[in-house]
């Protein structure tokens, strides 16, 4: 335990180093949050609801930490970490390589956490909002959608060997995933042709589950629990199997 705790503390001043991860998770949402609770925050979302628009989106914004971590931080740092061979040398530390990869799911679970905290936080002092919704069925959904989209993140990692084919990847799945899910633009607004295809993203999945327990609506979650469970599934055992130290 000591030794984790130790690593944790090292890997953690060099994580804050990186203002990509600050900056994509954390401070974006929150600035978004502000921009759109100075615009129509306590306006209705729209004329048959009884929730306003800060409360709709706050299912979706919350997602923007998970999304910066899972497709940017992680696969990244561990490209980044065998491309450098700090791995293989691991090996012969008295730390193994796979406490590295736990202490670097924490370090970016936590950053996820302090995101969302603080999109709350804002949201209630500044804009009064109120979850309709069960809070302990909204952070157990929370949980579901970021160990889904970390194993994404894992898989991406043990595909890519480099860190310049990691950015390329990374790259291509990160915007999609934060532009098309919902996650910053409200995903109703979309054309019926593209919301199709955004419903396939399993991010777009998480944010209706997030939502629908944020707000209490009744409807069905099977749909949003498939896709998050088996990515969560598919992206351990691929990541199994491929992964590589070195």
């Amino acid at each position: 335990m000591k030794k984790f705790l130790t690593l944790l503390k090292i890997e953690g001043k060099l994580s804050l180093r990186c203002v990509d991860s600050i900056f994509f998770g954390v401070c974006m949402p929150v600035g978004i949050v502000i921009l759109i609770g100075l615009i129509a925050g306590q306006n209705p979302a729209s004329n048959d609801v009884g929730y306003t628009l800060i409360q709709s989106s706050f299912g979706a914004l919350v997602t923007v930490g998970i999304c910066a971590t899972a497709f940017m931080g992680i696969p990244l740092t561990i490209a980044d970490y065998r491309d450098k061979k700090i791995l293989k040398h691991f090996f012969v530390t008295p730390v193994s390589p796979t406490m590295l990869l736990w202490i670097h799911a924490v370090i970016n679970m936590l950053l996820s956490m302090v995101s969302a905290l603080l999109i709350y936080a804002v949201a209630k002092v500044f804009f009064g909002y109120e979850m309709i919704g069960s809070k302990l069925m909204f952070i157990g959904s929370y949980l579901l959608v970021m160990v889904s989209m970390y194993s994404l993140g894992l898989l991406i990692a043990s595909l890519c060997r480099t860190v310049k084919t990691a950015n390329v990847v990374c790259s291509i799945v990160y915007f999609p995933m934060l532009f098309l899910s919902g996650a910053t633009i409200p995903f109703e607004i979309f054309p019926q042709q593209l919301q199709v295809v955004a419903s396939l993203l399993p991010l777009t999945q998480g944010i209706k589950l997030l939502k629908s327990t944020s707000l209490g609506l009744e409807t069905s979650l099977l749909i949003p629990l498939i896709v998050l469970v088996g990515s969560l599934i598919i992206g351990i055992i691929l990541s199994m199997r491929f992964f590589r130290w070195e």
